[in-house]
This record gives C-alpha cells, structure tokens and sequence, in this order.
C-alpha cells in the first residue's frame, strides 16, 4: 500500500483503485481537539480540489478537500461518532473516506513521506 500525501494536509493510502483519505498528524495537531466531522455521501462524485469533508475543532472549522478525482465508495462513520479519533489515531482508524480512483495521473502530483515531511519542517 502505497501512502502520499498533499500540500492540504490529507493523507492517501493507495489500494488498488481505491484510495483511502484522512488528514496528518500535522494538521490534527494545528487544529486542536476535534469535535464535529461531516463526511460527503457514498456515491457523491468529486473533483480534485473539490471540498468534500469538514472538520470542525474548538480552534476553528477546515474544508478536507478531495486531493483526486473520484466517486466516495465508503465513509468512516465511526469519526463522525467520535471526532477524537482525529486527534488520537489521524493516520489510520481515523480515516475520513474512500474514492474510486478515477484518473490515476493525478497521483502523481503529491508527495511521498519524505516530501511531506520537508514541506511541514
């Protein structure tokens, strides 16, 4: 599994042609404790750079953005019951969303591990 992330803050886990999509540890962190997450719907198509989720915390609310095109082919349900998992597991139980990749071109402007990390020292 292939893991990349963009200059927003969201994290892609790549399976196939299916990404997952949750935000980093950075941003969870810039935010503060999470305390309300809406998720699009299942079946809703996005466009890259399009907002498709929201993260509110008790700082401020955030746009997560679609960092690919695709359609939403599950949500985690389980981080609208409990926004603190976004502070307590961001980069893995706390995903937000799964997409169907629709052009996998577009993979290829975002980062690797070690770009995001020199984008967020």
């Amino acid at each position: 599994m292939t893991t990349l992330f963009t200059d927003d803050h969201e994290w892609l886990q790549i399976d196939g042609d299916v990404a997952t999509i949750g935000i980093t540890d950075f941003a969870q962190t810039q935010l503060g404790d999470v305390v309300f997450v809406e998720l699009p719907k299942v079946g809703r198509a996005l466009k890259k750079a399009e907002a498709a989720a929201t993260v509110e915390s008790v700082k401020a609310a955030s746009d997560v953005y679609a960092p690919i095109t695709g359609e939403v082919v599950a949500v985690n349900d389980a981080v609208v019951a409990d926004p603190s998992l976004v502070n307590s597991d961001p980069g893995n139980g706390a995903w937000f969303f799964k997409l169907k990749i629709a052009d996998t071109s577009e993979l290829d402007g975002l980062m690797d591990e070690a770009a995001y990390k020199a984008h967020t020292a």
